[in-house]
C-alpha cells in the first residue's frame, strides 16, 4: 500500500526543493533599485490622490458577499443538469422549488436596495 504513495511523494520533494531554487535565483538575478517614483501606488497611468488603503462603504462588502452566495447556490444547477432525466418529475419540482426560492431572496435583497451603487 505505501508503494502506491511513492510517485506523489516524489513530486513533494521535487517541488518542495525547486520551489526554495527558483525564488533564490530570482532574488540573486533581479535587479533591486526602489525609489520613491518605482514605489508609488499606480492608478491606470494618473497619479494618486488619496491614499492607497482608503475606506470602502459596507454596500461593497454586501455586494461582493450577495454575489458569492448567488453564484454558489447557481453552481447547484449543474449537478441537477447532468443527472436530469435520473430525477425526473420529482427532480424538477425540487430545482423549480430551489429557484423560486432564490428568485425571492434576489427580489428582496433588491428591494431592500443592497444592490445600489450610491
Amino acid at each position: 500500500m505505501p508503494q502506491n504513495y511513492v510517485p506523489i511523494f516524489i513530486i513533494v520533494a521535487i517541488v518542495g526543493t525547486l520551489l526554495p531554487i527558483t525564488l533564490l535565483l530570482a532574488k540573486l538575478v533581479r535587479p533591486s533599485n526602489p525609489g520613491k517614483t518605482k514605489l508609488m501606488p499606480y492608478e491606470c497611468g494618473i497619479d494618486p490622490i488619496d491614499r492607497a488603503r482608503g475606506r470602502y462603504t459596507v454596500r461593497f462588502y454586501i455586494v461582493a458577499i450577495l454575489f458569492v452566495v448567488f453564484d454558489v447556490e447557481t453552481i447547484f444547477l449543474f449537478p441537477w443538469a447532468v443527472r436530469f432525466k435520473a430525477f425526473g418529475l420529482f427532480g424538477l419540482l425540487e430545482m423549480l422549488i430551489f429557484l423560486a426560492i432564490l428568485i425571492v431572496g434576489y427580489i428582496w435583497v433588491w428591494k431592500k436596495g443592497a444592490l445600489e451603487w450610491v
